[in-house]
């Protein structure tokens, strides 16, 4: 007798909730698991847990792979180093670490030397006994002598800031508390940082309540933060953000002004030399993106999509900062320089160093850098390892090196040094896996979506599979917030590849890999198109021989579980198993959760009578359909999630569990001490993979 029959679903009483969304009547018969803390709810979850627990563990394979994922987890992982003063700063793991730890060591020639000169700056580990605190951004002050960092506590995105000093390892006394959503910048004279932060939160709403009215402040140290000062605010708009950097040499203080998640920017600069001096704005509109990356004397730079959907760079000169500001006013760009133009290829990142601009772009989801003039003219392009993606390019404009990383699916990430007199690169650290990567191949692929678009797939395989159609599949994508997926190792997908499967990954419309446009066409009311676009790959997958709908799996994110959400419900015949993770399930009230409004430029909400009929049309909960046999399907979150409240998942797995016609498991997995993703500490990754995949080699 199959594992699956065997389910009791906990009971999950349904309520009376009615809502009138501009004349459309709702039912919302499981809001009462919204409330998080409520002691009906916590019961629900242990419940739920219990069953899921206990189908699991029945589980043959759920053992052997929990070995095989710690096995492919031990492998040190080295992040890129950041020069400060004479010192470089990086992260490493030796393996099975719940978190990486921080390291300072002296500037040397190559890795081996700082490897074996380093000294522990910051571990994390020792935070906590179970490996849930975890170090959050950190950055060195520009002599390398102090460190701010930040500490995040059970997975939520509310964060800590200290400061340490590197030659005593100690932390001096300053914390700054209520920061989220944000880095921080040091001051010129290195004696404070620029940060932005929320009003601290009413007891019990920390992880649920509404996170608007960011401040951008500055800490001076040795100082409460009671004393901090307020640099910039706008509670006339109470959706704006602020991202401080300054300048390298001191002189600007450079305000990115956001508005929810939209890509779409204004500036503010405030001149450091005058005291007390005003910000102004000399970007206006939040017409474009625009991302300051290089100053150079009073000429400043940003990589902007403004008339240019795939990206180009610009270049403002300030000298005269109230005049041009006046002129944004007026709306006279007529002082804005462009210095490299638009390509076919979708610009990504820009960094200056030197005299050089080292540009990163994708073309067809695959990396490729180009070298420049500052004045704009190609130099050439620099030779990577292979086909993948590449990161890093950071540094000073004084540097005469930099480091980049270079990963695939089947590559774990290689760091490698490029000399900035010759240009030159040359591998500087490479880990080793206890994985024959030279037995699998990524290859890509195109299929065609409803409306004829042309949309990439990645298939990583053995290369000994054949197309029969009778290979475990996994298909991944994400498909908003232009953001782009690109090639990048993980112990996990090894494991997947290790026990026979096929992964693979589709860019979707919504996306960031063809630039604004292709993003675009995946939001608000084109958000169909994502789902389109990710039913078509599937289809593609089995047109091609990769697999068959009976071995075919979907799992994606956030974002990415909305998508499997949505399709599931669309297509719940086209899958054998569905993986939604921390999914925004209710297109109608996610907008009245901590940053949920944010996602409105995205998605459209409630709110907006012509948003109401889309949003309806694809929300996961709302298109449930009882008597419909789904696929099996586990469900995960996590009770600390603050990004994607678990409410979401708890209402879709009520509601899909209630109307499940057939035997597939209906399961949701709710992980404690933990968040939206980053922190998790390896121990918990490793046993949410674990039961991941066994789930799918039971069910496919």
């Amino acid at each position: 007798m199959p594992i699956t029959s065997k389910i009791t679903y906990p009971p999950s009483h349904a309520g009376e909730t009615v809502d009138d969304y501009h004349g459309r009547i709702v039912a919302d018969p499981y809001r009462w698991l919204e409330d998080v803390e409520s002691e009906e709810t916590e019961a629900w979850v242990a419940a739920q847990n219990k069953v899921t627990q206990d189908y699991l563990s029945q589980l043959p394979s759920r053992g052997p792979i929990r070995e095989r994922l710690e096995e492919l987890w031990d492998y040190t992982r080295t992040g890129l180093p950041v020069r400060r003063g004479e010192h470089y700063f990086f992260t490493h793991n030796d393996g099975l670490q719940n978190q990486s730890v921080l390291y300072a060591s002296p500037v040397a020639g190559s890795a081996e030397e700082v490897m074996s000169n380093r000294s522990v700056l910051i571990d994390p580990n020792t935070l906590s006994e179970d490996g849930t605190i975890a170090l959050g951004s950190w950055h060195p002050s520009e002599d390398g002598h102090l460190l701010a960092y930040s500490i995040a506590d059970g997975g939520s995105d509310w964060r800590t800031w200290r400061v340490r000093d590197v030659a005593t390892g100690e932390d001096t006394d300053d914390v700054v508390r209520w920061s989220k959503f944000s880095g921080i910048a040091w001051t010129p004279e290195g004696n404070g940082f620029y940060y932005a932060r929320y009003a601290q939160p009413s007891e019990g709403e920390e992880l649920t309540g509404t996170n608007e009215n960011q401040m951008l402040y500055l800490h001076r140290l040795g100082t409460p933060q009671s004393d901090d000062v307020l640099v910039y605010a706008r509670p006339d708009e109470p959706q704006w953000g602020f991202a401080p950097t300054v300048t390298e040499d001191g002189r600007y203080l450079i305000i990115e002004n956001w508005k929810g998640t939209q890509p779409k920017t204004q500036v503010f600069v405030r001149d450091l030399q005058q005291e007390d001096a005003e910000v102004h704005k000399i970007i206006s509109g939040f017409d474009a993106d625009y991302r300051f990356f290089a100053s150079l004397d009073s000429t400043l730079y940003f990589l902007t999509d403004l008339d240019a959907p795939r990206r180009r760079v610009i270049a403002i000169d300030v000298q005269d900062l109230g005049r041009v500001a006046e002129q944004e006013e007026q709306g006279d760009r007529s002082q804005w320089q462009a210095t490299i133009g638009q390509t076919d290829d979708t610009l990504e990142s820009v960094s200056l160093l030197g005299e050089t601009v080292y540009a990163s772009y994708l073309s067809d989801a695959l990396s490729k850098v180009v070298r420049y003039t500052r004045e704009g003219q190609r130099i050439g392009d620099l030779e990577l390892p292979g086909q993948g993606s590449v990161g890093g390019f950071g540094g000073r404009q004084d540097a005469t090196e930099t480091f980049f990383s270079f990963s695939n699916y089947v590559t774990p990430p290689s760091l490698h040094r490029v000399d900035l007199a010759s240009g030159k690169s040359e591998r500087w650290l490479q880990p080793a896996v206890p994985f024959d990567v030279s037995e699998y191949v990524t290859e890509q692929v195109f299929c065609t979506s409803k409306d004829g678009t042309r949309v990439p797939i990645l298939i990583t395989r053995h290369r000994d599979q054949p197309r029969d159609g009778n290979n475990r599949t996994l298909l991944y994508a994400y498909g908003g917030f232009n953001i782009s997926l690109t090639p990048s190792y993980s112990p996990a997908i090894a494991a997947w590849l290790d026990n026979g499967g096929v992964y693979a990954v589709a860019n979707l419309r919504g996306g960031g890999e063809y630039g604004s446009a292709w993003h675009e066409a995946g939001m608000r009311l084109n958000k169909q198109n994502v789902f389109d676009d990710f039913i078509a790959a599937a289809e593609h997958l089995i047109e091609i021989g990769i697999t068959r709908r009976e071995k075919l799996a979907i799992r994606g994110g956030s974002n990415g579980g909305l998508l499997v959400g949505a399709v599931m419900t669309q297509r719940p015949e086209l899958f054998a198993a569905c993986l939604p993770a921390v999914g925004v399930m209710d297109m109608l009230r996610y907008h009245k959760f901590t940053i949920g409004w944010a996602w409105a430029n995205e998605f459209g909400s409630s709110d907006e009578e012509d948003q109401i009929d889309n949003l309806l049309s694809y929300s996961p909960l709302h298109n449930l359909a009882s008597g419909t046999c789904y696929p099996a399907t586990l469900i995960t979150t996590a009770d600390r999630d603050d990004r994607v409240v678990p409410g979401h998942s708890f209402k879709f797995a009520a509601a899909l569990q209630a109307s499940q016609s057939c035997d597939q498991p209906v399961l949701i997995r709710i992980e404690t001490r933990a968040g939206h993703g980053a922190g998790t500490p390896t121990s918990k990754k490793i046993d949410e993979y674990a039961d991941l995949w066994s789930f799918l080699i039971e069910n496919l």
